[in-house]
């Protein structure tokens, strides 16, 4: 069965199953790897070689184990073992994206000791969480993976999407990033068949395949601002709103979720978007402190009055 293997990739077997075996005995190890127990003995010594303290006990009921408190390299995960392990500290602890906090720390160390092939889509999905939100559901980390590596090569794909409905929906799309907003796991898109930039939640990702070629993403893309624009575009009443104030002034104020923000002019902004809740929207805008004017959307306008009408009343006096 490892025929072909070199003395230092057996003795990285037998490292893992002493690991997985903890007082493993020579003879299943000489088994396993189809060696003699004599070979064992050599093996045991390279990785001894190595720094790791591989502790022996004889007799008929002896074998092997890694010593205690061994930092013991290399971690044998699979790309999508590695990718399912941050992902779940970072829906369990908000601050794992942080390499300052305990766990954080202990992720970073983890992933230095990952072959790059593995390590390079961890790093990227654990940059990517950094700053998000607790908000469930998280998706497959094998379809994940799929499409972090995906984006970072350029590679097309096809998908299989469950739409609202239930149905699913074959998609050809250019993956250009996976992004979090609010705990929910997005891939930004071009779709082709839609011929128009588009963001997929991961969770109803259902198949993920790899085309042939590649494909050039926008040079000066912004994933997290693409994200919010894309979600605020497409909903039933559009909205376009002119604010008295300077952009600069009024941006830190509005979520980007409402739409797109412009500078008219040195002290005038327009917001262009559209939502589902007339209601919400306007409450969002009370955030900004300067006058604004709702020209479009009658649905909108009808909720700044109802809103206008019961923030009188709560100053007026009882009747």
């Amino acid at each position: 069965m490892y025929d072909d293997l070199s003395p230092t990739s057996r003795a990285l077997l037998l490292l893992e199953l002493i690991q997985n075996s903890p007082g493993i005995g020579a003879s299943r190890l000489a088994e396993r790897l189809g060696v003699s127990e004599r070979a064992i003995g050599r093996y045991v010594g390279i990785v001894r070689e190595a720094g790791v303290p591989i502790e022996s006990t004889r007799g008929p009921y002896g074998g092997y184990r890694v010593g205690r408190g061994a930092r013991v390299p290399p971690l044998m995960f699979t790309t999508t073992e590695a990718l399912a392990l941050v992902m779940a500290a970072l829906d369990g602890h908000h601050n794992a994206a942080d390499p300052a906090d305990p766990v954080g720390s202990a992720l970073g160390k983890i992933m230095r000791v990952l072959p790059a092939s593995v390590a390079d889509p961890v790093d990227a999905v654990r940059r990517i969480a950094a700053g998000r939100g607790q908000d469930p559901p998280t998706p497959e980390p094998e379809t994940t993976a799929k499409l972090v590596q995906a984006c970072s090569s350029t590679s097309p794909l096809r998908l299989a999407y469950r739409l609202n409905s239930g149905t699913e929906r074959p998609m050809d799309v250019d993956p250009w990033a996976v992004v979090v907003r609010h705990g929910r796991w997005y891939l930004l898109c071009w779709s082709h068949a839609k011929d128009a930039r588009r963001a997929l939640r991961i969770d109803r990702i259902r198949t993920v395949e790899t085309l042939d070629g590649t494909f050039t993403p926008p040079a000066d893309l912004n994933p997290k601002q693409a994200l919010e624009e894309q979600l605020s575009e497409g909903w039933k009443y559009q909205v376009e709103v002119v604010i008295e104030a300077p952009f600069d002034e009024v941006a830190p104020c509005l979520p980007r979720a409402l739409g797109r923000l412009d500078a008219i002019t040195p002290t005038t902004t327009r917001l262009i978007g559209s939502t589902e809740n007339p209601g919400w929207y306007v409450e969002q805008l009370t955030a900004v402190r300067a006058p604004f004017q709702i020209l479009k959307s009658p649905e909108l306008q009808a909720a700044a009055e109802e809103i206008g009408r019961r923030l009188l009343r709560s100053v007026q006096p009882p009747e």
